[in-house]
């Protein structure tokens, strides 16, 4: 009987633990759960941290996030009011705002991001098909810059660049947001925020993008080329004229300093005549016989020649002196 009793106590004992280990549960901090029985949920949400209690066996409990969860789409491509097709990639933020619609509507979070991507893809779609792409990439207190930035702007691209936005990319989003929280919250789901992560152009509009981008690179350096030539022909046509200036100033000059010198050359030997008209022509005559002096050429001269009448009328003195000696 002893021995009988323990092994009751024993029994009991278990039996107990394993009746409160399966009545009692704890919930971490962030999370929420809800007690279902049979497939179903009974009682409140539960969003306090710590131990609670269910029935053992017949309950269970289903946590879910309380935090903020993370909702990215896949990039869609989408046509714009102007037909423009385009990528975009849009994200999301929610949380889970009542756990008892989520579990009997979306039953996990897998469930919910399925459900998301329906309503947000839909929603995103029909705004951006409905918006033109200037409103999708620009914001509407987007200001025109001033300065020289335009200078590079062709004129055609010019007039879209002035032109004012009504939407603006925030509005679009904030459309979005404010459009996919009406159908949302019946999946106990509250959507947060909504931002368009990226826009880009589909393959065959981004080559014609770049095209056009590079053509107007090529006209823009085009024209800097060209005023860079006119400004070098302005350069070089002013630096000839000072040239001309310079060469005719020097060239007036060496002519004025050339005759002031024939001048003064002609007054010496006008003087020298004066003085001995004789010795003047023996000395022009002898520099005559010095300019006459070519080893390529042959003169041919008469003995009456009167080149040599020094030469002859020098010949007796010559010849006196000789005999004197």
């Amino acid at each position: 009987m002893k021995y009988t009793g323990k092994a009751i106590g024993i029994v009991i004992a278990v039996v107990v633990v394993i009746l409160l280990y399966g009545a009692l549960y704890t919930l971490e901090e962030g999370r929420q759960a809800i007690v279902v029985q049979f497939g179903r949920p009974v009682g409140e949400t539960i969003t306090e941290a710590g131990l609670h209690m269910k029935l053992p066996f017949l309950q269970e409990v289903r946590r879910f996030e309380k935090r903020l969860l993370v909702w990215d789409g896949d990039p869609n491509q989408i046509p714009t009011k102007g037909r423009e097709f385009i990528w975009v990639d849009t994200t999301a933020r929610w949380r889970i705002s009542d756990a008892r619609k989520f579990l009997e509507n979306v039953a996990n979070e897998a469930g919910a991001q399925s459900r998301l991507n329906d309503i947000l893809d839909s929603v995103v779609r029909d705004q951006v098909s409905s918006s033109e792409l200037v409103e999708l990439v620009r914001s509407a207190s987007w200001k025109l810059p001033e300065g020289e930035v335009l200078d590079e702007v062709p004129k055609e691209r010019e007039e879209e660049l002035k032109r004012e936005i009504a939407r603006g990319r925030e509005e679009i989003t904030r459309t979005i947001l404010a459009e996919a929280q009406k159908i949302i919250p019946q999946y106990g789901i509250e959507l947060v925020d909504v931002r368009i992560k990226r826009l880009d152009y589909v393959e065959s509009v981004r080559e014609k993008v770049y095209e056009r981008m590079i053509s107007e690179r090529k006209r823009i350096a085009a024209k800097f080329r060209s005023e860079g030539e006119g400004r070098s022909a302005e350069i070089l046509g002013t630096m000839e004229k000072e040239l001309r200036r310079i060469r005719s100033t020097a060239y007036r000059r060496v002519q004025e300093v050339q005759g002031q010198g024939d001048a003064d050359a002609t007054g010496i030997y006008g003087r020298a005549y004066d003085k001995d008209p004789e010795f003047y022509a023996f000395l022009r005559t002898l520099e005559s016989y010095k300019d006459k002096v070519n080893p390529n050429a042959v003169l041919i001269l008469t003995t009456d020649s009167d080149i040599y009448r020094y030469i002859k009328n020098a010949n007796p003195i010559m010849d006196g002196q000789q005999s004197g000696k």
